[in-house]
């Protein structure tokens, strides 16, 4: 039997907004108000304002010179900048962690293709995006450097949120292709071929961003 610490207020007022600011609950632009937020979310003040702290510090949350807060606004220049700071992390992460892969690993990785896929299939993004952002996870953690994770884990998010707003049936397909290439490599245990295709997901992904931004949901003006 497990157990889960309930959060704290501040915790799941952040779980709340982020869910929200990444489906696009919240489009970007929106001004945040303190006041309005706790009414909806019928919450004192204090903890709603702790929770757009911890969204600015994700990035997910802007903060101007007048003190206005709003969800942030992803162009395709910081979309591409963006993918490219994850795909350091992340492959770094793959290829320090893929040779301690076990059986169990392998396992967990199925079961999140698994859900990976039945989320896309239904349409919920959320559940696509974290299971996604766990097949990563998985390799990633089997390197023992927990600190990589944690850097990992604060542009998860926000890239979760780019490919949430820009709904694209091919950026989503170069993942789904991606990620079932890498795991049939892994199984027939060519790691070097494993790691090399993950990175290839990176490439395939920077390339269609860069290429769709308007129709990708990111503003294009700012593309290089």
């Amino acid at each position: 039997m497990t157990y889960s610490v309930p959060p704290t207020r501040r915790e799941a007022i952040v779980r709340q907004l982020r869910k929200e600011i990444v489906t696009g609950g919240l489009a970007p632009g929106t001004v945040i108000k303190d006041a309005e937020l706790a009414a909806r979310l019928g919450v004192s003040i204090t903890p709603v304002r702790e929770a757009i702290a911890q969204l600015v510090a994700e990035g997910l949350v802007d903060v101007a010179p007048n003190r206005v807060r709003r969800v942030a606004v992803v162009t395709t220049k910081n979309a591409v900048e963006l993918l490219d700071v994850m795909g350091v992390l992340a492959c770094a992460g793959v290829e320090w962690g893929i040779d301690n892969l076990t059986d169990d690993h392998l396992d967990r990785l199925r079961t999140r293709l698994a859900e990976f896929e039945e989320g896309l299939a239904r349409k919920d993004l959320m559940l696509a995006s974290v299971a996604g952002a766990d097949f990563s996870t998985i390799m990633i953690m089997a390197s023992g450097n927990r600190e990589l994770q944690t850097h990992v884990d604060l542009t998860v998010t926000r890239s979760q949120r780019i490919l949430a707003l820009g709904y694209d049936d091919r950026m989503w397909t170069v993942w789904v292709q991606g990620y079932r290439a890498v795991l049939a490599l892994l199984e027939r245990d060519d790691r070097a071929g494993a790691v090399e295709r993950y990175r290839d997901i990176y490439r395939q992904c920077r390339e269609l961003l860069a290429e769709t931004g308007t129709d990708a949901g990111v503003d294009a003006d700012e593309a290089d």
